[in-house]
């Protein structure tokens, strides 16, 4: 049987009904927001990793009177400390931190003065503080998950009155956090995806007022529902998907630009010259891998969308 329908003919007139202007822009806004809001996802969850292993196999240790004798007494409180640290299994490494390296770190909160009589007291002159300050070592441990009870108890019977530091407690206030901020980056990725599917349900139903007497005249010689539903959803979903490329590859510059801050965050010491090939880098590869599934679902959300519009609307035609 040979058709007598041109190639291409537009019996519904869909390119007027939906045009290809005002939808694509639409959802591509909708894709710009939700890779941004997926690089919220995935970014907190990589910092947030990075982080967690960082303090969880980290300890400070903090010795009171370190020159002082031990409780063996055939070395000082530091040394005692420091030699049963650099000797316990699970131990990476152990650094007592210099009277500079102490002063650099109080000088943020005790101002310039600080730097001479670390140990003794802080300042010199009238900002000279008689406060005694421990000496401070840090650790670096192989197994995170390791239990630091018992060389607490061997340090604090080496040293009464060491204490030890595990940043436990900053951790799981970290973690809870990281899920915080993950629930708001999927309820976003909710509410675009619900204002996408909106803003087609409302597209298509313009689109079917526009163009009603056709449709009505097509739907009378014998064109049935699925045919003029399957016609304006193909036209939907190919509207959607490029709409959504486009917001897609829109947000690639600042995506980047983000990646490029975040990376003293993530540890990255890679040729931080090569600006590009940094920032490329430093994106979580999750996010490579689901920035091209925004197109697809875009085009999901249209077809599904305009399918249920146009049969919902040609059920209530006479």
């Amino acid at each position: 049987m040979i058709s007598l329908r041109p190639s291409g003919f537009d019996e519904l007139g869909l390119r007027r009904a939906l045009s290809d202007r005002m939808l694509p822009l639409l959802v591509a806004a909708m894709a710009f927001l939700a890779a941004l809001a997926m690089a919220g996802w995935f970014g907190t969850a990589a910092l947030s990793r990075h982080w967690q292993q960082g303090a969880g196999a980290s300890l400070t240790v903090q010795v009171p009177q370190a020159s002082e004798p031990s409780a063996h007494g055939d070395q000082t409180r530091l040394a005692a400390v420091l030699t049963l640290l650099t000797g316990t299994p699970g131990v990476a490494s152990a650094h007592g931190l210099t009277d500079q390296e102490l002063a650099d770190l109080l000088r943020p909160w005790l101002g310039q003065g600080i730097g001479q009589g670390i140990g003794q007291g802080i300042g010199q002159g009238t900002e000279r503080l008689a406060i005694p300050i421990p000496a401070v070592i840090a650790v670096r441990l192989t197994d995170s998950a390791a239990d630091l009870e018992p060389l607490s108890r061997r340090l604090a019977d080496a040293a009464p009155g060491t204490l030890v530091e595990d940043h436990g407690v900053w951790i799981r206030r970290l973690a809870v956090l990281t899920r915080s901020l993950q629930a708001c980056a999927g309820l976003a990725l909710l509410l675009v995806a619900g204002v996408a599917a909106a803003v087609i349900a409302v597209a298509t139903r313009a689109g079917l007022s526009t163009r009603r007497e056709a449709i009505e005249i097509v739907h009378g010689l014998g064109a049935t529902d699925a045919y003029i539903a399957g016609r304006f959803a193909a036209r939907a979903t190919l509207l959607a998907a490029i709409g959504a490329a486009a917001g897609a590859f829109a947000v690639l510059p600042i995506l980047l630009t983000l990646a490029r801050m975040a990376a003293p965050f993530t540890g990255e010491t890679g040729d931080t010259s090569d600006t590009l090939r940094s920032a490329l880098g430093t994106l979580p590869v999750a996010l490579w891998l689901a920035l091209p599934c925004l197109p697809l679902a875009a085009a999901a959300i249209g077809f599904a969308t305009a399918q249920s519009a146009v049969r919902r609307w040609l059920r209530r035609l006479p």
